[in-house]
């Protein structure tokens, strides 16, 4: 891509994220998070691009809710927590002790992997960064349940999804969904 279209293409991202904070400061605003799913042993592919989009999405005020724990879970966290975001995390434990440093909110639910079904359901929409059968599990309930499921980075295909070659692509397709959202 020549600097042109990447500049475009940045542009493009900053306009659809500027619109969704907008909204984000109005009363319509989204009260309920953006999932962020993906799996413990992720890629630095992976970690990038959930970090990015959650940074990018807390930044304009929607907040993030994953499974609490490390690899995508802890990058998208932290993009949130660099953000000034909220990150919440929903452990499959009865305690905190095992909840990355970067949540906001951490709920111990004792539910262990069933607390997918939590995440996929508090989620207006999901983003899958890379994934095994556990993202897998969150993007099926969460289909199931009407929810938009965005995937990058190797996600597990299924039919539904919508699936993106990079995170800022990703990003304008959600934003725009976040955005028009009724």
């Amino acid at each position: 891509m020549s600097d042109q279209g990447n500049t475009e293409g940045a542009s493009l991202v900053e306009r659809s994220l500027a619109d969704l904070a907008a909204r984000q400061r109005g009363a319509n605003r989204h009260l309920m998070p953006v999932g962020v799913i993906g799996p413990r042993a992720a890629t630095d592919e992976q970690l990038r691009a959930a970090e990015q989009v959650a940074h990018a999405l807390a930044r304009a005020g929607m907040a993030i809710v994953g499974g609490g724990k490390g690899g995508v879970m802890e990058a998208a966290a932290r993009g949130a927590h660099r953000a000034g975001g909220i990150a919440i995390g929903l452990l499959p434990e009865d305690d905190a002790e095992g909840a990355n440093p970067y949540l906001s909110v951490a709920l111990p639910t004792g539910l262990g992997i069933t607390r997918n079904a939590l995440i996929a359901r508090a989620s207006l929409c999901l983003v899958a960064v890379g994934g095994g059968l556990g993202t897998l599990s969150e993007i099926a309930l969460g289909l199931q349940w009407g929810k938009p499921v965005f995937a990058v980075c190797d996600a597990p295909q299924v039919a539904g999804i919508e699936s993106f070659d990079s995170a800022d692509v990703l990003l304008v397709r959600a934003a725009r969904w976040l955005t028009t959202l009724a």
